[in-house]
């Protein structure tokens, strides 16, 4: 077998030149080095091994010079799987990173990170992604819902949205008053939730507030969702385009379905026997029971049955799908960035499509959340505006984007705004019950109780089933004080399980109004709310809760650990009170009646010094001793859930049982005036009496009631005062009540 020839054989064997025969028979060395013709093997060998050391320290000054990072391009060639044999062969455009059909220095700058991929190419991969199925492939999630961004913590509320995470100062709503300002607070004849005084809005609104009402009144059908359930774009399968190949469904973002909670029908429950001292009423639990379909109303039947998937394409965007599809799919997967470009490329290709521009607006509310960015999310809103007014749309896609558009406005505090979107939704599509229902929330974020009134009647009228409606309407003829009649219409609506109704406040203004009837079935619809997750017992029914601080109806002073400052006003009790019945006279109207509703009968005047953690206004310069003696104690000045106030109760008042809004604070109750009998106040089944000098401490998130049966005027002096186990942190980032 022949050796193999290459350089390493030669340079082993030094082959001398042939010798050659002269004509006079002498042998003589065929040279050819010594006439100068050409380089011997030696010479060769030797130029070889010079280059080959050049090679070998160049790469070792690249390597310790640290010119080139090799890890970044072996991952890069791992991503775009480098096959060395395809470069040998010199089919490199298998590379082509930036789209122009070769390997090059733009492209090797692309995998080396130097450069953006252009969105051309990023399309490109995504479309030939999306004609291909992968199996058992699950979509991923949403990522255009900016309400949920910013709950990621410790201390999460009971059915109150208040994330304590800082968020960035930009992105706060920016809103007036007036538009921010809550329903529920704002009306003189509304009944608070929770029972209690309620103060006016601040000037603006917070993230967090934004979100109150949507996750405590049942407003909108989910947790920090949309109005009603916003259909996210979905893969429209349409048989006639046949030129344009079909990609998967999974490619286009699933609609957001809102599942129907099974109705609960629930047995009568005996009359609630009274408890023992400190332990919780005995309500017989209530078997969660299912509704069978038989049992449904039939136009429920029908609404479920034609439940179906919308169609967000016009004629000519099925032609474009596929690339709609792929810039979709960015966005699915969170590169909103991404995803903005890339419909941004499609809006001027197709500026008269209305499902490029919707897709626009999705990707840029994403990019909102993502910045945590005001200024993006207005724009969106704009966007969704463009979207819906563009010719050709089609009716699903317009009630999609107006209702997104809707939901974005009441998140950043835009209520009237939200208020006119909803208001062109129902003259679009006026037999749309659930888009009436949201015009009715709508009314109720304003305070504007007569027109959510009106239109629930309207809603009911052809809709008498609708529990979304009745649990309303029901809450609003209570704040009406129509007792007797709000009592069916929040019953029905909550054992209709429909969405929306199963919420705190519902089951809170329903136990409130049977009470008050003198009805104790009252706490079997306690009992099921705390169930259910909205209260914390049967007696603590707050619903601006943290979890995990201790809960007492009665505290001592050491428990509170606050000594210093019960001994303060327990030393300069006579001061307190010197001033404040200097102040008591009705024509200085400083005493203003309560306006809560809290009283079955009597006379009840307050004069607040302090609400939020702010002075009321000028009401420290009627008492300046009192306010000079609370200076210094900034768990009570500080306290923003809580008040500072004087309370003044003739003869003959009676106060309903109530709990207050929040477990985040303590009570503290100081005796000024006390008659010697007829003034009590009971908190859980425990029922005490002030003394003049001393405090009282309770935790009024509690059930408390009191009565005032003697014949002189009470004065009390009341101070809020921090839980005492809730951090620093959190007392700086808990919204104000």
């Amino acid at each position: 077998m022949a050796p193999r020839k290459n350089f390493r054989n030669q340079a082993k064997k030094e082959v001398k030149p042939a010798a050659v025969v002269n004509k006079n028979g002498v042998k003589a060395e065929a040279t050819v080095a010594a006439s100068g013709g050409g380089f011997s093997g030696t010479k060769i060998f030797t130029w070889f091994m010079v280059l080959a050391l050049l090679g070998v320290w160049s790469s070792v000054a690249v390597v310790w010079f640290d010119l080139v990072d090799y890890d970044n391009v072996i991952e890069r060639a791992k991503e775009f799987r480098f096959n060395f044999s395809e470069v040998l062969q010199g089919k490199l455009s298998a590379y082509d990173a930036d789209g122009d059909g070769d390997f090059d220095v733009e492209d090797a700058k692309v995998l080396l990170g130097l450069k953006e991929r252009p969105v051309s190419v990023l399309l490109r991969e995504a479309k030939e992604e999306s004609a291909v199925k992968e199996p058992d492939a699950v979509p991923p999630p949403d990522d255009d819902d900016v309400d949920g961004s910013q709950n990621t913590d410790v201390e999460s509320e009971i059915q109150a949205a208040v994330p304590l995470p800082p968020i960035s100062d930009d992105f706060i709503p920016d809103d007036s008053r007036d538009e921010a300002t809550h329903p529920y607070e704002d009306e003189n004849n509304a009944i608070d939730t929770k029972g209690e005084l309620v103060e006016k809005a601040q000037p603006q609104q917070t993230v967090e507030e934004s979100k109150q009402y949507n996750n405590q009144a049942g407003s909108l059908e989910t947790k920090e969702t949309e109005v009603e359930s916003v259909p996210e774009p979905e893969a429209d399968v349409e048989p006639e385009v046949e030129s344009v190949p079909e990609p998967e469904a999974d490619v286009e973002p699933e609609v957001e379905s809102v599942p129907e909670p099974e109705a609960d029908v629930e047995p009568e429950v005996e009359s609630v026997p009274e408890p023992e001292a400190d332990v919780e009423p005995e309500v017989e639990s209530v078997p969660e029971l299912k509704e069978n379909a038989e049992d449904q109303p039939k136009d429920k039947l029908q609404e479920k049955a034609k439940k179906k998937k919308p169609k967000l394409l016009n004629k000519f965007e099925k032609t474009i799908k596929m690339e709609i599809d792929a810039a979709e799919k960015l966005r699915k997967k969170g590169k909103m960035e991404e995803a903005v470009r890339a419909f941004e490329t499609l809006v001027l290709q197709y500026p008269q499509s209305p499902r490029c521009r919707y897709g626009k607006a999705l990707a840029e509310d994403g990019l909102a959340e993502k910045m945590l960015s005001n200024d993006m999310l207005q724009k969106a809103i704009g966007t969704y505006k463009e979207a819906s007014e563009l010719p050709n749309a089609t009716p699903d896609l317009i009630k999609a984007t107006l209702k997104k558009r809707a939901e974005r406005q009441q998140f950043l505090g835009r209520m009237r705004g939200a208020l006119a979107t909803l208001e062109k939704l129902v003259q679009i599509f006026p037999e749309d019950v659930a888009l009436k229902n949201d015009l009715g929330v709508a009314h109720l974020l304003i305070g504007d109780n007569k027109g959510a009134k009106r239109i629930y009647e309207e809603v009911l009228a052809t809709a008498p089933s609708d529990g979304f409606a009745k649990v309303h309407y029901g809450f609003i003829l209570k704040s009406e004080n129509k007792i007797a009649e709000s009592i069916p219409f929040l019953r029905d609506g909550l054992e209709s399980g429909d969405p929306g109704t199963d919420d705190g406040r519902f089951y809170f203004h329903l136990g409130d109004a049977l009470q008050r009837m003198g009805d104790d079935s009252a706490y079997k619809w306690y009992e099921r709310g705390h169930l259910r997750g909205h209260f914390a017992s049967v007696w603590q029914r707050s619903l601006y809760n943290v979890d995990g601080l201790k809960a007492q109806p009665w505290w001592t002073p050491k428990d509170t650990g606050y000594m210093d400052l019960v001994k303060t006003l327990e030393r300069n009790w006579r001061i307190i009170r010197d001033e404040a019945q200097s102040v008591m006279d009705k024509t200085t109207g400083l005493f203003v009646p309560e306006e809560e509703n809290l009283r079955e009968k009597g006379e009840w005047g307050q004069f607040t010094l302090w609400q939020q953690g702010k002075k009321a206004g000028e009401s420290c310069r009627s008492v300046p001793k009192t306010c000079g003696l609370l200076e210094r104690y900034p768990e009570a000045t500080g306290c923003k859930r809580g008040q500072i106030k004087f309370s003044v109760m003739q003869p003959g008042t009676h106060v309903w049982p109530h709990t207050g809004p929040t477990n985040c604070r303590l009570r503290m109750h100081l005796g000024l005036v006390i008659p010697k009998t007829g003034c009590k106040i009971r908190c859980t089944n425990d029922t005490r009496a002030w003394e003049e000098g001393k405090v009282l401490i309770f935790d009024d998130s509690f059930e408390h009631e009191v009565w005032q049966d003697a014949d002189s005027y009470r004065l009390i002096f009341i101070v809020d005062v921090w839980h005492p186990e809730l951090t620093q942190y959190q007392r700086q980032t808990l919204s104000p009540i």
